[in-house]
């Protein structure tokens, strides 16, 4: 190596043997042809760079497709083949407006019913002449009003006698009173309840809320609010996140994912990273849909196998190697993978691909994986309002050919080295290679979703909360946030309305205690967030306000009217 970098005079040169020569070219072209390649593999990484820090996170085709077309918009979307559009579905369709809806959308709330707007009789006489007019109904709008969070001050009296005589003299007797929240605690369902909505379902940080607090008259520091939280969270609703652990680990398709997440006093040095686990309901699985967080100090194997170890099902996931190690260490547990994730590498390749020449880019190996992809995808999105038994059977017959192309197509790519193994499409082509097995296991149940975008879906709202307060001070603090996200994440996706969910429940488990003030998991049951005893203030409100505009009139003057 040290010979190939050595500079040669002209003289040297001239001396040389022809067989000289000839290594020394060889050398050089061995040198440009690596340098080219890192070269390459370098600018491949700073478009990608780019892509991730600007551009949409997607790898879907359409939006890939759609950004090839900001540059030569006739060559890239041009089709000879494809049939002239027919008129009607060219020109826009009538909205049809029901008549009503915004009354309909309003119902279920309160009313208050303004003072009528009324005209004087000598108004009237003045404008109309003396008894020249006559009344007509009413003109009735409605108008939404919202006020901001008010505050009461409950003020509780319990009765208190003593005895005078007999067998009771002297022994005080009280009114049988409400369990308490936390003992000797202002703290009530109501006050806690909006706090968890704001930071947890919100994603506000909590000095944020004693700001607005504050604002408000209220002194109620971040630290108080801390304190009720974890307090609140190993009474009450550990046993409760416990009894919907056992509901998730009684259903055959479970879904599992991890994110990153900095604990200041768990941690070992500066930066180090914990994590946030969020574990869930397949996402065909509509009866009883759960969501689970966990909070563990690391990312090894351990951490899931504990929480799966009697797990007998379908699990899920991404590529990480711990999740494969529970497919082969737990006998009642099948790994299957996310082909999300598997695009990923390809999604990557054509977003830094140079897209000055759009049909070069729709030539590349990396766009064909994309397309045979995206091809499994528009059939099993098709599938999805099937009966089950008819969705495997359409698996079976449908997309398992195309599967079972598309990795003898990737096979053959790798093996006639179409990319540079080190590029980015050429490590999507050894991903898939090397998780071929596990991509496949979706196609041998009916209720296996074919990614694992629910699990992103369900961890999404902490991702975008740890943005806002960065990380969390202790692990006690990080396990009580997961208890809370567990309930708030189940709350809204069995249709609840999380504030109303949160005070109902914090009223209720109080109740539940027994005289150590412990809560039986078992006895919960009513409390779940699918249960059907849920109070209908805490189910979702259907319909949407806003909606219709309101129609317009022309009067016969010619002026327009709008019509509340």
């Amino acid at each position: 190596m040290k010979e190939s970098r050595q500079k040669h005079t002209l003289e040297e040169l001239n001396n040389c043997s022809r067989e000289e020569l000839i290594t020394f070219v060889l050398m050089m072209q061995g040198q440009l042809d690596a340098l080219n390649e890192n070269i390459e593999k370098l600018i491949e990484q700073v478009r990608i760079a780019n892509n991730y820090r600007f551009g949409k996170h997607t790898e879907t085709l359409s939006s890939i497709d759609g950004q090839l077309s900001f540059f030569d918009e006739a060559e890239a979307a041009s089709d000879t083949n494809a049939p002239e559009p027919e008129p009607e579905d060219v020109l826009p369709k009538k909205n049809s407006k029901k008549a009503g809806q915004r009354n309909i959308n309003l119902k279920d709330f309160p009313e208050e019913v303004i003072p009528p707007y009324s005209v004087t009789e000598e108004e009237l006489d003045a404008f109309y002449g003396k008894n020249n007019w006559r009344r007509m109904p009413d003109e009735i709008y409605k108008r939404l009003r919202h006020e901001p969070e008010s505050w009461t001050v409950e003020l509780h009296t319990v009765e208190v006698y003593v005895g005078t005589d007999g067998d009771h003299q002297d022994e005080f007797l009280r009114g049988e009173r409400p369990k308490d929240l936390l003992r000797n605690s202002i703290v009530t369902p109501s006050l806690l309840a909006s706090i968890l909505n704001v930071k947890y379902v919100n994603s506000s940080a909590l000095h944020r809320v004693e700001q607005e607090f504050q604002r408000n008259g209220v002194n109620i520091s971040r630290q108080t609010m801390s304190n009720w939280i974890i307090r609140c969270a190993e009474k009450y609703f550990a046993p409760f996140v416990d009894r919907m652990k056992q509901e998730l680990l009684s259903l055959p398709v479970t879904q599992s994912d991890e994110t990153p997440t900095q604990v200041i006093g768990d941690s070992d040095r500066p930066n180090s990273k914990c994590y946030m686990w969020v574990h869930r309901s397949g996402e065909f699985y509509k009866g009883r849909p759960v969501v689970i967080y966990e909070y563990q100090k690391g990312r090894d194997h351990e951490k899931p196998l504990e929480f799966y170890r009697n797990y007998k099902g379908v699990l899920v996931t991404d590529s990480l190697e711990q999740y494969h190690l529970l497919d082969k260490k737990l006998p009642g547990v099948t790994n299957a993978n996310c082909w999300a994730h598997a695009r990923r590498a390809f999604a990557d390749a054509v977003k830094a691909a140079d897209k000055k020449n759009p049909l070069s880019v729709k030539n590349s190996v990396a766009y064909q994986a994309l397309q045979k992809i995206a091809e499994f995808y528009r059939i099993d999105t098709e599938l999805k309002e099937l009966p089950a038994t008819d969705r495997l059977t359409q698996r079976q017959t449908r997309i398992k050919p195309l599967v079972e192309d598309f990795f003898a197509w990737a096979k053959q790519q790798a093996a006639e080295c179409a990319v540079p193994p080190k590029s980015r499409t050429g490590q999507g082509l050894n991903f898939v290679i090397h998780q071929e097995n596990y991509l496949k296991v979706f196609l041998t149940d009916r209720d296996i979703p074919i990614d694992n975008s629910a699990s992103e879906r369900a961890i999404r709202t902490f991702c975008i909360g740890k943005k806002n307060w960065m990380f969390h001070n202790t692990a006690k603090g990080a396990g009580a946030s997961a208890l809370v996200y567990s309930i708030s994440e189940t709350a809204k996706l069995n249709n609840l309305r999380p504030y109303y969910y949160f005070r109902y429940i914090l009223t209720e488990l109080p109740k539940y205690c027994d005289e150590k003030g412990n809560i039986d998991p078992e006895k919960l049951d009513q409390l779940m967030p699918w249960a059907e005893e849920i109070p209908e203030e805490c189910r979702k409100v259907k319909g949407r306000i806003g909606g219709n505009r309101g129609c317009r009139r022309r009067s016969k003057s010619g002026k327009r009217r709008i019509c509340g």
